[in-house]
Parts: C-alpha cells; sequence; structure tokens
C-alpha cells in the first residue's frame, strides 16, 4: 500500500486528468457564462482528459525510465489508441447521437401522444484541437513533475 501511495506518475496523471476536467468547467464558464459542475465528470470538451492523461503518463515513463524502455513504450502505445480512439470512434459516435436526436425529436412531432424521445449524449469524444490540447498539458506536466 506505501507504494503505491508513493507513486508519483500514477498521482501525477490522475492530477492531469484531474485539472482537464477542471478547466473544461472554467472554460464553459468563461465562454457559455454557467457554472455546470457536471462537466468534471462527463467526457468531450476542452482539453481532452484522456489525452492529458496518457500523454502524461507516457513522457513521465520516458522521463523516468528511459524513451527506449518497455514501460515508455506500453505508454506510448496506449497513449496512441486511447488519443485515435477519443478523436476518431468517440467523435463520430457523438455526431451519430445529434443526428438520431433530431431524428427523435421529428417523430415525437408525428406522433403526437405516447412517444417520448429521449436525448442521447452528443459530446462523447474530442475534436483534434481538444485532443492537442490535452497532449500538451500531459506533457506539460510531465516534463516539469515527474523528474522531481
Amino acid at each position: 500500500m506505501e507504494a503505491l501511495l508513493q507513486n508519483r506518475i500514477l498521482w501525477l496523471t490522475l492530477a492531469v486528468t484531474m485539472t482537464a476536467q477542471a478547466l473544461k468547467v472554467l472554460i464553459e464558464l468563461l465562454i457559455e457564462k454557467k457554472l455546470d459542475l457536471r462537466r468534471m465528470g462527463e467526457t468531450g470538451g476542452m482539453p481532452s482528459s484522456h489525452s492529458a492523461a496518457v500523454s502524461c503518463l507516457a513522457v513521465s515513463m520516458g522521463l523516468t525510465q528511459g524513451f527506449g524502455s518497455p514501460f515508455f513504450t506500453i505508454s506510448a502505445v496506449l497513449a496512441v489508441v486511447v488519443i485515435y480512439d477519443s478523436t476518431g470512434i468517440r467523435q463520430a459516435a457523438g455526431k451519430h447521437a445529434e443526428i438520431i436526436n433530431e431524428m427523435s425529436n421529428e417523430l415525437a412531432d408525428l406522433i403526437e401522444h405516447g412517444y417520448q424521445p429521449q436525448k442521447l449524449k452528443t459530446l462523447l469524444g474530442h475534436t483534434y484541437p481538444q485532443a492537442v490540447a490535452g497532449i500538451a498539458l500531459g506533457i506539460v506536466a510531465a516534463l516539469i513533475f515527474a523528474r522531481q
């Protein structure tokens, strides 16, 4: 248990993830002028906490274990898979959800009673700028804190 509590890279990665989520709340407050603390637990938005976490993990592993180590290799491959998924597959799923929501509303207009549309979550994935912002956050955090 002591080793887990002293695992600096684990705690740094978790801290970067929470920082990215908190930034989403702050950015929405500044742009949309509304405070929505639920954003702390939601996916999608700027910056990507997924990209921040895996890039922080990979760079931290490279800095502490060496960029030729198997630990860096595993972390880097994981980072590529996660970032690809968040910008590709989940982004497309969010677009599909938007279209289905529109179709559901149109169907509700046609069937005036008995049908209640259920909104699908549309903010599932990340745009490339959101992923890049998350990657930058993760790398900067790793460069500052991983070696200390």
